[in-house]
């Protein structure tokens, strides 16, 4: 049926941060990188930052909200041995940000967030990392700290890419759809397991998609959980209320029938393309108003008759299997 593919590497494409935004990410972040060096400099000498970008913009696969917003995460790193309490951490780095943009930094549970109202946001989670331990601790707002090694999730995910990056590209189209529903989907770390753990390969990316969606949809089935493939080897679907897990089982199940429908029942790309954006936005794009199997279909045969030398060309150029002046047979292969 419509081969939606072409529109899938589009769609990729336009997921991608523009280069003018990239540009005003990494400013911000050296920016906000010296006000933290700064503060602790001159009020907690004893407490050196150093700087680790993790999460998905290190992964690359950060996409552009349906909002047009990004985020980064930059780890801040204390190689000392546990001083003050995760939260008085987190509260120093909040002081050193304070006055960066117009709008205040969120004191989150797990980082501090600088926010560029309309553009992007910049986390800081906080981490000790004492020399005698082989993973550092984060910082939890009023909670113990957390053994947590982000770097691991990093090496982990870039030992599932392959050759062509269908994996890559299929982990962005999931948090493009977790991103498009909202109502508390997922996180884009989730969706990265789930796409490792469940990855179909295809030569098309949108057959790919839907096998995907299929085999997460059995794996959830028989046990619902998504473990991060590193310290502390948590589970991100366990504190999933109800109602939160039977959202996401209920757009799950949609996409995946509206997924085969347009892999599998419709002809006419726009259509299926429709089915697609039902899913994951207005940054999927329209197809052409067409069959394009059966256009593509009719090329090959055309082209078979280019290469066996029973082609006719016409005066107008067009070729045809009949009439006009006969080709010869097309040897000139790759060239």
């Amino acid at each position: 049926m419509a081969n939606c593919n072409k529109l899938f590497l589009d769609f990729d494409k336009n997921l991608n941060i523009k280069k003018k935004k990239k540009e005003g990410l990494m400013n911000s972040k050296e920016v906000l990188r010296n006000k933290i060096r700064k503060y602790f400099k001159d009020n907690h000498p004893e407490y050196k930052p150093e700087f680790y970008i993790q999460g998905s913009y290190k992964m690359g696969t950060t996409i552009l909200t349906k909002d047009d917003e990004c985020d980064l995460d930059d780890g801040v790193y204390f190689k000392r041995e546990i001083g003050v309490s995760g939260t008085t951490l987190q509260t120093w780095i909040k002081n050193a940000v304070e006055d960066a943009t117009m709008t205040p930094p969120e004191h989150r549970s797990k980082c501090i967030r600088v926010i560029y109202q309309s553009d992007y946001h910049i986390d800081f989670p906080a981490y000790y990392f004492p020399k005698d331990k082989d993973h550092p601790f984060l910082a939890v707002k009023n909670k113990d700290l957390q053994e947590s090694d982000p770097k691991e999730v990093v090496q982990w995910y870039f030992n599932q890419k392959d050759t062509n990056g269908q994996f890559h590209r299929t982990t962005k189209s999931l948090k493009a759809w977790g991103d498009f529903k909202r109502n508390k989907m997922p996180s884009g770390l989730a969706m990265s397991i789930l796409a490792a753990e469940n990855i179909q390969f295809d030569d098309r990316d949108d057959i790919s998609l839907k096998d995907t969606l299929i085999k997460i949809q059995e794996s959830l089935t028989k046990k619902f959980e998504c473990i991060v493939p590193s310290t502390p080897y948590d589970d991100l679907f366990e504190g999933y209320d109800d109602a939160r897990k039977n959202n996401f089982l209920s757009n799950l199940k949609d996409f995946i029938e509206d997924a085969k429908k347009a892999c599998n029942d419709e002809p006419n790309q726009l259509k299926a393309s429709k089915l697609w954006r039902k899913h994951m936005g207005d940054k999927f794009p329209f197809g052409a108003d067409e069959d394009i199997d059966a256009k593509e279909s009719a090329l090959r045969k055309l082209s078979e008759k280019v290469l066996s030398g029973t082609a006719f060309t016409q005066k107008d150029g067009s070729i045809s299997s009949s009439n006009g002046v006969k080709n010869k047979p097309h040897t000139n292969y790759g060239w």
